[in-house]
């Protein structure tokens, strides 16, 4: 789009405010409000200021200021709002020498597919994640100095089976049997849809919806593939979509990856393949139809996995997902079919178009921008280095006797580890400046002091029921 066309799209729509996102340093949307009459061709190129102090992991105070300037090609009109709103997402520039921020996750997303073109591997990386999400009823939670609880209710949840519901009608989910059931089990048919169809009418192209494994409203929706920038921008709006539509019917959307003890969490298995002049490049006569380069983006993956686990699986929650032996694939081998592999190979089609790598580990705490880039700047490391990623593991890893699972290497088990394993294997994120060193350490300072110090220093309710009367 242009400029003159994201205004007559204003025009045509009656929108009378405009509403300005853009991504913070830990992956939460931001926005602010002007009205339509700020909003003129020059806009695109001066931007709108604000204070980047107040934004977490950003500038010092005495150097705040920031400019947001909008993309043009991100022109949406919002479906929730009150008043004909339109949304653009902007990238970061600093006032003074209009230079790209170097910690906004857009720009290091745009860095990053700049560098792909720029090593002649490929010239467009495809995304497809599947982020999966719990919908709940309630949820209340606290963290006090003398306290800590969180309680989560869902009419599905196998646990209000004899709850008197005046009257109770059944059909709750059990444990890991969530899916696909048809309703009444499926509670949740009818929303999912209407996520689904609201994505839709942003432009953004769905592929399916479902009920997923967990008890208590687990559940999917699918986004076709599309290139790194343009999906990590729709994850964004993915997010916001099915809060807000869950929200306006009375349920609350959660994308954290492990709500509920002893059951499956969430996962956002991250589909990847290079493309070249309109050319598959992961198609080819190697194991399972794909191309020796597909196998180094492999090896590079499986070798960068634990440095990758910071921006992949960048919660302290995550890694209640990523235990051995459980659901989630934390070994780090790849396999076609078996999904119990780090790197899965999809075998639904025998298209050239289709074939792609499955990465199984991340999970949509993250935010995708970040995610996406350290995925595909892995791919290219192994791609220019030939790392070989060994043979392929088509055993289900979880019946492996343990002195053979023992030989097979793992994702770490904290994000301290993997904040640690980054710190030693950033090497292959520096290149072409598309992560800096500065964006990794402020990356490893903010979540150390914000996230795993203060969980590492409370402590858990589950202590008080094991060890009080020691």
């Amino acid at each position: 789009m242009t400029p003159e066309q994201v205004l007559t799209m204003a025009k045509e729509n009656g929108v009378k405010v405009v509403d300005i996102r853009f991504m913070d340093f830990p992956g939460m949307w931001q926005h602010f409000s002007v009205p339509i009459g700020e909003l003129d061709e020059g806009s695109f190129e001066d931007g709108f200021g604000f204070d980047g102090s107040s934004i977490r992991g950003w500038q010092p105070i005495n150097a705040s200021d920031m400019l947001v300037i909008p993309d043009v090609d991100t022109a949406k009109i919002d479906p929730f709002f009150k008043v004909p709103t339109l949304v653009l997402i902007g990238d970061i520039a600093d006032p003074i020498t209009r230079e790209a921020y170097t910690r906004d996750p857009r720009n290091i997303a745009k860095k990053a597919e700049s560098f792909l073109k720029s090593t002649g591997i490929g010239d467009t990386a495809f995304i497809g994640p599947e982020a999966e999400f719990f919908i709940f009823d309630d949820i209340r939670y606290r963290s006090d100095p003398q306290s800590a609880a969180f309680a989560i209710d869902s009419v599905e949840g196998i646990w209000n089976s004899a709850r008197d519901e005046g009257p109770n009608l059944g059909y709750k989910s059990r444990v890991k049997e969530g899916y696909f059931p048809v309703p009444p089990s499926d509670k949740f048919q009818d929303l999912r849809t209407e996520m689904m169809l609201t994505l839709q009418s942003l432009g953004i192209d769905v592929e399916c919806q479902h009920h997923e494994v967990a008890t208590a409203g687990q559940s999917e929706i699918d986004m076709r593939f599309k290139p790194l920038v343009q999906m990590a921008d729709q994850l964004m709006w993915f997010k916001y979509v099915l809060k807000n539509v869950a929200y306006r019917a009375g349920h609350t959307v959660t994308f954290m990856p492990k709500p509920l003890y002893g059951d499956n969490g969430s996962g956002m298995h991250t589909h990847l393949s290079i493309w070249k002049e309109g050319k598959p490049l992961f198609a080819g006569d190697k194991y399972a139809g794909v191309s020796q380069q597909a196998l180094w983006a492999i090896g590079g993956i499986l070798t960068h996995c634990r440095a990758l686990c910071a921006f992949t699986n960048p919660t302290t929650n995550s890694y209640k997902r990523l235990v051995p032996g459980y659901e989630a694939p934390v070994n780090l081998a790849y396999s076609s079919r078996n999904r119990s592999a780090a790197v899965r190979i999809p075998m639904y089609s025998a298209s050239p178009k289709a074939k792609r790598i499955e990465f199984r580990t991340p999970d949509p705490s993250c935010n995708g921008y970040l995610a996406f880039s350290a995925i595909l700047m892995a791919a290219i490391d192994g791609i220019q280095n030939k790392i070989d990623p060994g043979d392929p593991l088509d055993k289900n890893i979880y019946d492996l006797p343990p002195e053979e699972l023992a030989e097979i290497p793992s994702a770490p088990g904290s994000l301290d580890s993997a904040l640690a394993a980054l710190a030693e294997d950033k090497a292959f994120l520096l290149k072409g400046d598309v992560f800096t060193k500065d964006v990794v350490d402020m990356w490893t300072d903010y979540k150390t002091a914000h996230e795993v110090n203060p969980v590492r220093l409370r402590p858990h309710p589950h202590e008080f029921h094991l060890y009080y009367d020691i």
